[in-house]
Parts: C-alpha cells; structure tokens; sequence
C-alpha cells in the first residue's frame, strides 16, 4: 500500500480512494462504446424514419453490445475463456453504459426537435455531441466510485498485461 492509495475497512470489504484520472479513463472508454452504438443507433433510427422509441432503444442495444465488445476483446486476447469474459465485461461496464445511456437519451429527447431533426442537420449532431459530452461528465465520478470499491472498470485491469 502506497501513500497515493490508502485503503480503508469496512466490515470485510477493503476499499480504495480511485483517482480523477483512473474514473475519466474508465468514462472514455465506455463512452466509445456507448458512442459508437448510440451514433450508429440514432443514424440508422432516423434515417429509417423508425419511431423515437425504436430509435432509442436501438441505440441502447447498440451501445451496450459495443461498449461489452470493447472491454471483451482485450480479455479475450488475455487467454480468458468467453463466458468468464462475458462476466468480466457485464461486471466492468454495465452500471456506466446504463448512466451513460439514461442521461445522453433523455438528453436527446428534451432537446427540441433534435430526435426529428435529421442526419443533414447541425441540431442533430449538436444535440447528439452534447448529450454525450454530458453522459461523461455524469459517468466519470460513478466509475470513481465503483473503481474505488474494486468494481465497474476495476474488475478488467487483473486481465491486462
């Protein structure tokens, strides 16, 4: 134990104080993922003229799978079997993605006429980039948190070399 990591007891469970850093690395991890599917998702939504509802659920459902994949492929290149793997990636990323999807969605459905505005527009993507800029900003002090308890992100660092 070092100076810049005191841990503290509670009961059985040992914590320890994670940094801004660590929390912010975590948040922009997730936050490609998240990115990823939830620009794919809202493109193809609106470009098919799906309904804002369709839309959003196919961007949560694209956000979790990329945000899964990008912490999964490295544990898997780490000789981890893909069931423990699969556990490693809901345990990691879960409760940031779910953040990060609540806030970046409701987001995009208060901002006015942004869900309606179309792939052409400044307003879509305006909205879209704020809305994520936002869901970082939520996210990072919940990764500090769980990193700090050896959960969320923390689970995923035993497997990198």
């Amino acid at each position: 134990m070092n100076a810049s990591t005191p841990h503290h007891v509670h009961g059985q469970h040992t914590t320890s104080r994670a940094s801004w850093s660590q929390a912010a690395s975590a948040t922009l991890h997730c936050l490609t993922g998240c990115a990823i599917g939830e620009v794919l998702g809202l493109a193809v939504g609106t470009a098919l003229g799906l309904s804002n509802l369709a839309t959003i659920i196919l961007a949560v459902v694209l956000a979790f799978v990329f945000g899964y994949a990008l912490t999964i492929t490295p544990v898997l290149r780490a000789g981890v079997p893909l069931a423990t793997a699969l556990g490693v990636a809901f345990a990691a990323d879960t409760v940031s993605i779910t953040v990060m999807e609540v806030i970046d969605n409701a987001i995009m459905l208060v901002v006015p006429g942004a869900m309606d505005a179309g792939l052409g527009t400044w307003l879509f993507w305006g909205a879209l980039a704020f809305a994520l800029a936002v869901a970082f900003v939520v996210t990072v002090p919940v990764n500090r948190w769980l990193i700090g308890r050896g959960k969320g992100h923390a689970v995923v660092h035993q497997y990198h070399h």
